[in-house]
């Protein structure tokens, strides 16, 4: 018998973690994974986007991780599971990174708006949702055993975002969007 994409199992609103726990599909573990899918997905159509290999690299080598981290928050708390595991070199390899694109970049010294090219644009709603996963992950550890090196990840992630849609902008040669707070008219 072929394999099928649809169970009819979820029809009701519920899903199933791994370990066969049923959950509604608007609970806050669920809501964490699918962020954590979504932002796979913002990452993906930015390393399609990009032409330099260092970075496309960097990227996919994330995006396994981040199925890690979804596979970590989709399965049971409750059962001793064998998940697939974050090392602290995944977030020593994002450090490295941020550290290497610092060095390139001058120094900050305003707010940066997202904008400028449509790569920079895209670096920035993948910081944004990586954000959202890391405070939707912040409130399921309040209530359920979350392991602490996904927040660290996540929290390093959108750090390594940040600078990168920075990078992005200095090798494609624009301009990096100053805020510019109103100014008081008189």
């Amino acid at each position: 018998m072929a394999y099928k994409i649809y169970t009819k199992t979820g029809d009701g609103g519920e899903t199933s973690l791994f370990g066969g726990k049923r959950l509604p599909k608007h609970h806050l573990r669920i809501e964490t994974y699918g962020t954590v899918d979504e932002l796979n997905s913002f990452l993906g159509l930015l390393r399609d986007a990009l032409v330099n290999p260092g970075i496309r690299n960097l990227l996919f080598e994330v995006q396994n991780r981040l199925f890690t981290v979804g596979a970590n928050l989709a399965s049971d708390p409750e059962q001793p599971l064998a998940t697939p595991d974050l090392h602290e070199s995944d977030i020593e390899l994002l450090e490295q990174a941020i550290d290497q694109m610092e060095a390139a970049l001058p120094p900050l010294k305003n707010f940066i708006l997202p904008g400028g090219h449509s790569s920079v644009s895209q670096a920035h709603v993948a910081r944004t949702v990586c954000r959202r996963a890391e405070r939707l992950a912040s409130a399921l550890a309040t209530e359920e055993a979350v392991d602490p090196i996904i927040l660290r990840y996540l929290n390093r992630l959108s750090d390594y975002l940040f600078v990168l849609s920075r990078k992005i902008a200095l090798d494609l040669g624009v301009q990096e969007v100053i805020w510019e707070g109103r100014k008081e008219e008189s």
